[in-house]
């Protein structure tokens, strides 16, 4: 029997919730944000409509709904619900929760759902014991992660879960989470008669990086140390009330892939403002720099290649800069690098010349040098016939001699009709055609590259 003491002390513990936490959605209708996967349709709606949730994975940023979310499943499926963080919990406290689970099932017939936050800061050992509950249906596992779960998460518990990713909540769904907690008489801010500018909420709504619990806390402080109704939000207010936003970035984790990822393709697609911007994410994230050269390094040969032949130097260049100078200011140098590298002329032959020739290495028949071109300054070459009928090309007018280099008929370098690439490829087409005269007369003994000879 519930008496007046319990009914206050409701009334204080909701009073002491911040507004995220007094906004978090009572049903799935209200649940804002992820419907590439919960709306009508999509995968977690079918598999709530079939009653058929098994274990799942929530892998997302934070404020994306994966807390909320899990305990409105655990009301959808009628299901108990228990929490564990694996930050502060180990094998002990999860035996405990999974022995409760089980005698739950036993005695009533209601399964549990366990959420179990930050699953990737439990070990291999850790999550193994998980596996039988998981496996014989006693709890419905609901892992929770920032870190990508394909990396984290063991290969077994990975294979008997379903994974879904959390996408940041867009600006729409932002604002609407704002404006209901504005509206809100119940829960939210609606008696306090909040009035927000149309230029604050843009701000909120962009500053807080689809971060829910982020745009809510900035606004309850904003409207908090407002003494009097109506109170009025606006840009300079909110400003003040949005705390300096944390750089999301691991230098370790898989956002560091994901974004170096990111400034490579947009070099490669020739795009010097999207490319500055993942370089200047990599930057303040605290990215080792000689990583960064080493990828431009890299990317100056693979996707620049001799349609600019200076990109290779200038990466070079910029490289031993950063090591000269370090930060901050060879964030110039970077910065200069990256430009010139997105707005260069692009070809991969190299790229592919070189892997062509590598995989004739690799799967082909080996080639012999030929005699003409072997090794001819050890006493007793020249009774071996080394270095026989070599010409010296500088003897030529044009400098080419006409000859056989490799003895079968093979062409890995086609040069790009781009950039300095193009002179090369016209030069290239004079060489081939008067090698091609030392090839000529033998050409029906010539060589072949064939799988297995």
């Amino acid at each position: 029997m519930r008496s007046l003491f319990d009914d206050a002390e409701a009334r204080n513990r909701k009073q002491a919730q911040p507004l995220a936490a007094r906004m978090r959605p009572r049903t799935l209708a209200e649940f804002v944000g992820q419907r590439h996967f919960l709306a009508e349709g999509k995968l977690l709606w079918r598999l709530l409509k079939a009653d058929r949730l098994g274990s799942v994975l929530f892998y997302g940023p934070p404020g994306s709904g994966k807390t909320t979310l899990a305990r409105l499943l655990a009301t959808e499926s009628q299901a108990a619900f228990e929490q564990l963080s694996a930050v502060s919990s180990g094998v002990r406290e999860l035996r405990t929760v999974l022995e409760r689970a089980r005698e739950r099932l036993e005695t009533t017939g209601q399964r549990t759902l366990l959420f179990l936050d930050e699953i990737h800061r439990f070990n291999k050992a850790q999550q193994d014991a998980l596996l039988p509950d998981v496996e014989e249906g006693v709890v419905v596992l609901v892992g929770a992660t920032t870190e990508n779960p394909f990396f984290t998460v063991n290969r077994a518990l990975l294979s008997r879960s379903q994974v879904f990713a959390f996408e940041p909540l867009s600006g729409d769904e932002l604002r609407q989470v704002v404006q209901r907690a504005i509206e809100d008489r119940e829960r939210g801010l609606g008696e306090l008669e909040v009035d927000i500018d149309e230029e604050a909420m843009e701000f909120l709504v962009r500053m807080s990086d689809g971060d829910a619990r982020r745009a809510l806390t900035a606004l309850e402080i904003a409207v908090r140390s407002l003494p009097n109704a109506p109170r009025r939000i606006d840009l300079p207010l909110i400003r003040e009330c949005l705390q300096q936003r944390t750089i999301d970035y691991d230098a370790d984790g898989d956002l560091h892939y994901d974004i170096i990822s990111a400034l490579i393709k947009s070099i490669r697609g020739s795009d010097p403002d999207a490319s500055l911007y993942w370089l200047a994410r990599m930057l303040e994230g605290g990215e080792d720099v000689r990583f960064l050269c080493r990828r431009l390094v890299i990317l100056a040969s693979e996707d620049v290649g001799n349609a600019d032949p200076q990109a290779l130097m200038l990466a070079v260049a910029t490289a031993q800069a950063c090591e000269l100078v370090g930060l901050p200011e060879c964030q110039l140098n970077l910065a200069q690098l990256v430009i010139y590298l997105a707005c260069a002329p692009k070809s991969n032959a190299s790229t592919t010349a070189i892997a062509a020739a590598r995989d004739d290495v690799r799967h082909q028949a080996i080639v012999p040098v030929p005699r003409a071109l072997r090794d001819r300054h050890y006493h007793g070459a020249k009774q071996l016939g080394h270095g026989e009928g070599y010409q010296y090309a500088h003897d030529e007018e044009d400098g080419i001699a006409a000859m056989d280099y490799l003895g079968v008929d093979r062409e890995y370098y086609r040069p790009v009709d781009r950039g300095f690439e193009r002179e090369l490829a016209r030069r290239l087409e004079t060489i081939r055609a008067k090698l091609r005269q030392a090839k000529e007369p033998s050409s029906s003994g010539s060589q072949q590259l064939v799988d297995g000879e």
